[in-house]
């Protein structure tokens, strides 16, 4: 149909979709709507003859016939995140001595985002904060707290809303910054905006090989809702 569109067609009728879609870190991610697995196959062979690997694509960890769709094509298993619901509520957590938590501002936030990357496995950060390959990193300040000390950006949380409940996607703190309660200052912070303007939970998706992401955010109450697979094919 196009060169990111496959239908597949049985008498005049259209019974199954595939779409392949190019996310801002430059990665291919791939998609099929059918319920047949035989025109499943049909169209992720054709799919993967038609782009650049390596390729991607997410599955809910429940849904064993689509993964088994797509491990028929040759994916595996690159990562799991698990998506958490997150209780708001006041502020809790100190904020250490000579941090401020604020708004960002993009230049200093440009700065600590490319700080950050530099020094983070990013394999283990939510899939859409992975490494850009498009040149300069898009970034939307306010969508960021971000953390002052004595001036200088350490620490960053990401908040994307939307239309039914706000998603906590990166939070991250310069390793020079660590263990000193930063990153649990800017959680606290922005649970606790979201608490004064009305809003009761917040979901947030952790690499379930980021411990610390894991133990941060069961401290805050996270409740375990369901877990993602991002499937991986090489040539």
């Amino acid at each position: 149909m196009a060169t990111n569109q496959w239908h597949a067609v049985e008498n005049d009728l259209v019974v199954g979709r595939g779409h392949a879609s190019r996310r801002l870190d430059g990665r291919t991610f791939l998609s099929i709507d059918t319920w047949d697995d035989t025109v499943f196959d049909r169209l992720a062979n054709a799919m993967l003859a038609g782009q650049a690997e390596p390729l991607y694509t997410v599955v809910d960890e429940t849904d064993h016939e689509l993964a088994a769709g797509w491990e028929r094509a040759g994916f595996t298993t690159w990562r799991r995140e698990r998506e958490y619901v997150v209780p708001t509520g006041p502020a809790t957590a100190p904020i250490p001595p000579g941090v401020v938590i604020t708004a960002a501002e993009e230049a200093p936030l440009r700065e600590l985002d490319r700080a950050l990357r530099a020094e983070i496995d990013w394999r283990t950060m939510p899939a859409e904060v992975l490494p850009w390959q498009g040149g300069s990193t898009p970034l939307d300040p306010s969508k960021y707290t971000v953390a002052k000390h004595h001036g200088q950006y350490v620490g960053l949380l990401r908040l994307a809303t939307y239309t039914r409940q706000p998603r906590i996607g990166v939070i991250a703190v310069l390793a020079d910054h660590r263990h000193q309660g930063i990153g649990r200052a800017l959680l606290s912070q922005v649970l606790s905006d979201l608490h004064h303007a009305g809003v009761e939970t917040v979901a947030a998706e952790v690499s379930e090989t980021n411990e610390a992401a894991l133990a941060l955010f069961s401290a805050f109450g996270a409740r375990h809702a369901n877990s993602n697979l991002e499937l991986i094919h090489h040539a």
